[in-house]
């Protein structure tokens, strides 16, 4: 790794990234273009490094994203295991270097299984976000001691550079599935209102009465309300009711 490519790729690499937060349909479309990114910047020529993400975020499942099929394959190795060098990189916000699996008794299991793969030295670096979202930079190489010196100090250098734009995607990815919660719910919503209208009319009854035939109906059929409220609207033939948004 070029000390002089550092300082090139600096400005152009935060661009790029931040490029990719806007454009990426979801966070996990960005996180796997930012471990295609990593593995070509941290790579040699004639040695190639294996790159994979792992992002921990409350009441989500695991992430995990990679710069190549290989390194989907040992990424999922990662949340095998109950100690791995990406869950104590994670949590306890550390930098795990393993410079030769064959030799280091850490984590026995996974070792055997990252061994079985052909790999030889592992790095974990954290990135520095917030709250309770998690998150790792997985470096693997089929050559024991890779990542030390000026590589090791390289490596950090490089999570610390992209960790705003990796704070960016997780927040902007947050708002939207809070939007489209938010909007789901304001669908739901009007597709009941409209039903209670309907059977209100049919049945000559309060709204509370109307409400309450939706809900046994929806007991009965042991089916969701909004389903059923949805099966009344569309029994007029005139198609599913819409919510209608400004702005």
């Amino acid at each position: 790794m070029a000390s002089e490519s550092t300082a090139k790729t600096d400005t152009s690499i935060t661009e790029h990234l931040h490029e990719l937060v806007l454009s990426s349909s979801d966070v996990e479309d960005f996180l796997n273009e930012l471990a295609q990114v990593s593995a070509r910047n941290l790579s040699e020529p004639g040695d190639e490094i294996l790159c994979a993400i792992a992002l921990l975020r409350q009441r989500k499942p695991a992430t995990v994203a990679s710069s190549s099929p290989e390194a989907a394959s040992l990424g999922l190795l990662e949340h095998q295991y109950p100690e791995t060098p990406s869950l104590t990189a994670s949590l306890e916000k550390v930098t795990v270097h393993v410079p030769d699996l064959e030799k280091d008794g850490s984590w026995p299991e996974y070792a055997e299984a990252v061994l079985g793969q052909g790999i030889r030295s592992v790095l974990a670096l954290p990135f520095r976000l917030e709250g309770e979202t998690k998150a790792a930079l997985l470096l693997y190489s089929r050559r024991p001691h890779r990542f030390e010196g000026r590589a090791l100090k390289f490596a950090e250098d490089f999570v610390g550079q992209t960790s705003l734009a990796l704070r960016l995607a997780v927040r902007f990815a947050h708002y939207s599935e809070t939007a489209a919660n938010l909007r789901a719910t304001l669908e739901s919503r009007t597709v009941i209102d409209m039903a209670v209208g309907i059977i209100m009319a049919q049945n000559r009854c309060s709204q509370q009465d109307a409400f309450d035939i939706l809900k046994t109906a929806s007991s009965t059929r042991n089916s969701k309300l909004h389903e059923v409220a949805s099966a009344v609207v569309n029994s007029l033939g005139q198609g599913p009711a819409k919510t209608h948004y400004d702005g």
